[in-house]
C-alpha cells in the first residue's frame, strides 16, 4: 500500500462523523421491541408442553434488538454509506399501495387483488417500469400463495370474487 493511499484511508476514518439519523432509527426499532417483548408478556396462553404461541413474539423481538444494535453501532461510528437525495414518489407508492390492499380487501375484493395490488405499486416504487408484467407476475404468485394456505394449510384468507372461482 502506497503512502498516499494509506494516509487517504486514515483521513477517511477521521472524518468520518456519528449518524443521528442511523442512532435515531436504532433507538424506534429498539422500543418497537421492547413494546413486543412487553406485549408477549401480556399473553394469558396456557400451554401443557413445549413452548406456546409467545415463543415467536420473543424471537422477533431478541432479533430486533440484535438488529437495533448493529445499527447502533454502525450509526455510531459513521460507516452507512451516504444517502441519496429524497423522493416522496416511492413512499407515497407504497403508501397508496397499502392503502389500496387495505380498501380492497375491506371491500370485498379478496387477497389475490389486494396483494396483486401492492406487489404492482411496490415494484413501480422500486423503480420497475414494466406494469403489465409485474401485474401478471403478481396475478400468478398470489394466486398461488392463496392456494398454498386454503388448500395445502387449510388457514383462510380474505376471499372475494377470484378466490370463489377456485
Amino acid at each position: 500500500m502506497t503512502p498516499s493511499l494509506g494516509r487517504r484511508f486514515v483521513d477517511a476514518a477521521e472524518t468520518r462523523k456519528p449518524d443521528t439519523a442511523g442512532m435515531v432509527i436504532a433507538g424506534v426499532l429498539l422500543l418497537i421491541a421492547l413494546v413486543i417483548f412487553w406485549d408477549a408478556s401480556a399473553m394469558q396462553v396456557a400451554t401443557t408442553y413445549g413452548m406456546g404461541p409467545q415463543a415467536m413474539p420473543y424471537v422477533i423481538a431478541t432479533g430486533m434488538i440484535l438488529l437495533a444494535a448493529g445499527n447502533f453501532w454502525l450509526a455510531w461510528r459513521g460507516d452507512f454509506p451516504a444517502r441519496e437525495s429524497f423522493d416522496p414518489k416511492a413512499i407515497v407508492l407504497i403508501l397508496g399501495g397499502l392503502a389500496a390492499l387495505i380498501a380492497i380487501i375491506g371491500l370485498g375484493g379478496g387477497f389475490i387483488l389486494a396483494t396483486t395490488a401492492l406487489f404492482v405499486t411496490t415494484s413501480t416504487a422500486f423503480g420497475r417500469r414494466a406494469i403489465l408484467a409485474d401485474l401478471a407476475i403478481a396475478l400468478v404468485m398470489t394466486t398461488l400463495i392463496y392456494l398454498a394456505f386454503d388448500r395445502l394449510l387449510t388457514l383462510s384468507l380474505p376471499a372475494g370474487p377470484l378466490e370463489r372461482l377456485m
